[in-house]
């Protein structure tokens, strides 16, 4: 095999030159560019890519940080892997890497760390939270011009870079869609405080009883961590709401599918004796019986748009703040359409 030395022979230039021609570094009279590359083609030689990388002080890796959770497979879940095939489809287009970094509740956030070990060229962060040690972590990135993107989260007051969709208009969707049912009081069982998309879906619950003329009551809102799990242990406090108050909308399928399944096992099922939505349109929620009601956010494309943004931060360098988001609609099956009228409720 043809190495560096064979093609600054066969060129008549030094291996320096080669080195310069292929990392393009510094001026290159044409000629001699021209003279690098016949000699290569000629010996068949392509420069490694790890080396070049370090030359060039690039990696060609984009770094995706998202949170790590004990006991959880993220690519199981349908809204991480839906995000990461988004943004690893995007960076193979353009000959990127996707470096994937998991980062503990405990770790000290540091993403400047990762530009200065040169594992990656950008960064892109899932799963990030309105807490001190991010917005500090995060406010330094910002302030250093580095190429980086949030994806799902936004922060109130700060110019960060970020790709969202529209979770207000869609929890307003799916309230307004019961509250035009003819429900008069929903159940809410919501995420953390601490991500945007919660404090958004909030927001919507509210508005969506404002413009129906409804009291907002705190003792209809519950609090999950957007796992099954999670949803499973609100059932038994909603269940005792239960046939009173039968319509319920959950922050995102999983929440709304470990509903069902806690319900089930206090005598509950949804479109007999409740109305469920959920959120996110995952996979499953086709395939819940009764099929869940729930609505489409475009994470995939979110992906996508987030690995796009980094990529020309990169190109371009510094450039407008990004902050861009992306519609959502409402998706109605059969967990929100009572077999029965709504005011025929049903007991254990």
């Amino acid at each position: 095999m043809a190495n560096r030395k064979d093609v600054a022979k066969l060129a008549g230039v030094s291996e320096a030159t080669v080195s310069r021609v292929f990392n393009n570094i510094g001026p290159l009279r044409e000629e001699t560019k021209q003279k690098v590359l016949q000699a290569a083609q000629h010996l068949n030689y392509h420069p490694n890519a790890i080396a070049q990388s370090f030359a060039r002080g690039k990696s060609n890796n984009i770094g995706v940080i998202v949170p790590y959770f004990q006991k959880v497979n993220l690519m199981s879940t349908h809204y991480f892997s839906e995000l990461l095939s988004g943004i690893g489809e995007k960076l193979a287009e353009f000959g990127y890497g996707l470096l994937l970094l998991f980062q503990s509740p405990e770790e000290s956030k540091d993403y400047i760390k990762l530009f200065h070990t040169q594992k990656v060229d950008g960064c892109i962060i899932l799963g990030s939270k309105d807490v001190p040690g991010e917005l500090e972590a995060l406010d330094k990135l910002h302030q250093l011009q580095l190429p980086y993107c949030l994806v799902n989260q936004t922060f109130s007051g700060y110019p960060f870079h970020s790709i969202s969709a529209d979770h207000l208009d869609g929890s307003l969707q799916a309230v307004s869609s019961l509250l035009m049912k003819g429900y008069k009081q929903i159940i809410f069982l919501n995420g953390p405080k601490e991500f945007s998309n919660s404090i958004d879906r909030l927001k919507g619950y509210e508005t969506a009883l404002i413009n129906a003329g409804m009291p907002y009551n705190p003792q209809l809102v519950f609090q999950g961590n957007y796992s099954r799990k999670s949803g499973f242990q609100a059932a038994p406090g909603i269940a005792s709401l239960l046939p009173e108050i039968s319509a319920i909308f959950a922050g995102n399928d999983r929440m709304a599918i470990g509903l069902m399944q806690g319900l089930s096992e206090q005598g509950y099922q949804a479109s007999r004796d409740y109305a469920l939505i959920g959120y996110d349109d995952s996979e499953i929620s086709r395939m819940t019986s009764p099929p869940l009601s729930t609505v489409h956010v475009p994470l995939f494309d979110m992906g996508q748009l987030a690995a796009e943004k980094v990529l020309r931060l990169i190109s371009q360098g510094t450039m407008t703040v990004i902050k861009e988001q992306l519609p959502v609609t409402f998706i109605e099956r059969a967990s929100s359409q009572l077999k029965t009228p709504y005011t025929k409720q049903h007991s254990k």
